[in-house]
């Protein structure tokens, strides 16, 4: 009997573990196999980091549809291994994981084309949301911890640092980021490890694992479903949700509906720029400009694209005298000046060959390459294509010494500029015109200059001298790689001499971690339920209706937000029909 219970035990691990990977997925299909028609309880619109864990939820009772504008990530390796990092970022092709747009500030940006949406593109850092954050938005914590542990069952893991994070982190402690907090998922000031979407032996886990908890009979999940709009119908004068049309990868046309029913509802996990975007598609936005396009207005609310925000982020490049390991975001600093610092090291982080024109091997930073579109050499109106490969042909030519070491970076907590997202044309696989307005607030700028200070000082703390030239000095750093084309420090700036030419290198250097973030805020588009106002059966969950970016990465709390939502739904609803 004993025996059987362990065989049986460890043929259930061995089920989930294939699940986790994907392969078992019954429920998972190309849109072009969904029937003309069909009736849901609930339809989520994006299978990304918030609409996995939603979807998962909520199929325990009800029946769900999820529709996924990508495809999957277990059909694409580059996205399941750290070491091609950068190839999905700068892949450039319509059937790439990664659809690249570029903000009116000239920032070039990427969103999610996939199932698992950002946390299949992202760096992997891995922290929750800080105490604060929770109770602003009056979520309660002890749901929010639960759907915490919920997700870093599945997808979060302790990275074991190398020499040059542990220095990092050595730098961070010396030059006063303290307390050393160790390892937590923890949002706290000071210095600490946080978790890693990445194993140990380097492959990303996504919120597409989160499918794994879903109840097979009561879901199914569409890939390359490219929904137009959404459909009302009314009720006392108000709209309510109906249903939803998309198309498939060979242009044909399907129609999902809601069951009957009060409680049914249609969901938007469309992200940051897809959700405004759909919402605006549907007749949910500024009047004046959906008009403009000849839509037809259901509710007219201006708030809709208002609130766009991006994390600046600026890194500078440090030049190692030791060999550095191959490593993404694992230690931050959390400043109490509002910055956040933390590192990558490496340099080759991909296997793929690549060719300039010259015919010599392209060479790539990761993160913070041409290819990426991390170009921050470049002014961000300036990053144009001829610019971008023109860097990449320059990145051949710098010496192989050069190209050891690491970025360390800040990012602005909040931050408080805002820009907004408008329509650009009537086609849903068309990216919006968005702009953020990087450091338009006084705040944002002060924040990064102290960032920027912050930086220097860790490099020349005792704790990071292995990893530093002697006597290091930027003008020094930037003779030693003085044409490397990706984020270096200008030869007349000089940290915390002149903070007007710290200003400079902040705008002209700004580039994305891509934390992006507003479009349907609580209070101005949905209510703190996520209700979409004036609609009925329409809410919105995701990154989109966050005023400021949770914690130091927002990837774990949108995923947390999906499973704190779907029982949240459920539970009131259980309530509701008498059946609690």
């Amino acid at each position: 009997m004993a025996l059987f219970i362990v065989t049986t035990g460890l043929f259930a691990l061995l089920c989930v573990s294939q699940l986790a990977r994907g392969q078992n997925y019954t429920f998972m299909r190309e849109a072009i196999h969904a029937p003309p028609v069909a009736y849901y309880d609930y339809i989520i619109i994006g299978g990304g980091t918030a609409g996995c864990p939603l979807a998962a939820t909520l199929s325990r009772r009800y029946r769900v549809l999820v529709l996924e504008r990508g495809g999957s990530p277990y059909d694409d390796d580059r996205v399941l291994n750290m070491a091609h990092f950068s190839d999905v970022l700068s892949d450039t092709s319509a059937s790439s994981p990664s659809q690249r747009f570029v903000s009116e500030d000239g920032v070039i940006n990427s969103r999610p084309r996939v199932l698992g949406g950002g946390s299949c593109l992202n760096a992997g850092f891995f922290t929750r949301a800080g105490a604060g954050y929770v109770r602003a938005v009056g979520w309660d914590p002890r749901e929010v911890l639960s759907a915490y542990r919920w997700v870093e069952d599945v997808v979060a893991f302790q990275p074991e640092l190398g020499p040059w994070q542990a220095a990092v982190r050595r730098g961070l402690l010396e030059t006063g980021i303290v307390p050393d907090n160790g390892f937590t998922y923890d949002h706290i000031p000071g210095t600490k490890v946080g978790g890693s979407i990445f194993d140990p032996e380097g492959r990303r886990h996504t919120a597409a694992d989160l499918l794994r908890y879903s109840r097979p009979e009561g879901i199914d999940v569409l890939l390359r479903a490219r929904v137009a709009r959404i459909l009302f119908s009314y009720r006392g004068g108000k709209p309510v949700a109906r249903g939803v049309v998309f198309r498939d990868s060979q242009g044909v046309i399907h129609v999902a509906y809601l069951n009957r029913g009060d409680a049914n509802e249609i969901i938007l996990s469309a992200g940051a720029l897809g959700s405004p975007q759909l919402l605006m598609l549907s007749g949910v936005g500024p009047s004046d400009h959906l008009r403009s396009f000849g839509l037809d207005v259901v509710v007219d609310n201006p708030e809709v694209g208002r609130g766009m925000s991006d994390n600046p982020m600026n890194a500078i490049y440090v030049p190692s005298p030791s060999p550095v390991e191959l490593s993404l975001i694992q230690v931050v600093g959390i400043t109490r000046f509002g910055s956040y610092i933390e590192g990558a090291s490496g340099s080759d982080w991909t296997t793929r060959s690549a060719s300039t024109s010259t015919g010599e091997r392209a060479r790539s930073f990761g993160m913070f390459s041409p290819q990426t579109g991390q170009l921050a050499t470049v002014p961000p109106k300036q990053r144009t294509p001829e610019a971008i490969a023109r860097a990449v042909e320059a990145m051949s030519r710098v010496p192989d010494a050069a190209m050891r070491g690491g970025f360390i970076l800040e990012k602005v907590m909040g931050p408080q500029s805002t820009g907004n997202l408008a329509l650009r044309n009537l086609d849903p696989d068309d990216n919006p015109v968005v702009s953020f307005n990087y450091f338009a607030h006084p705040d944002d700028l002060r924040r990064c200059v102290a960032g920027i200070e912050a930086i220097e000082r860790v490099i020349r703390s005792r704790g990071f001298a292995r990893f530093a030239y002697p006597n290091f000095a930027f003008p020094a750093m930037l003779n030693v790689t003085a044409e490397f084309p990706v984020n270096l420090m200008r030869a007349g700036v000089r940290g915390g001499s002149d903070p007007a030419a710290l200003e400079r290198f902040c705008r002209d250097t700004v580039t994305t971690i891509w934390h992006y973030h507003g479009g349907c805020q609580v209070g101005r588009v949905v209510d703190r339920d996520y209700r979409v106002l004036g609609i009925d059966a329409l809410r919105v969950i995701d990154g989109s209706t966050f005023n400021a970016s949770p914690g130091t990465n927002p990837q774990a709390t949108v995923m947390m937000l999906g499973r704190y939502m779907g029982v949240k739904i459920e539970k009131e609803r259980m309530l509701t029909e008498g059946s609690g």
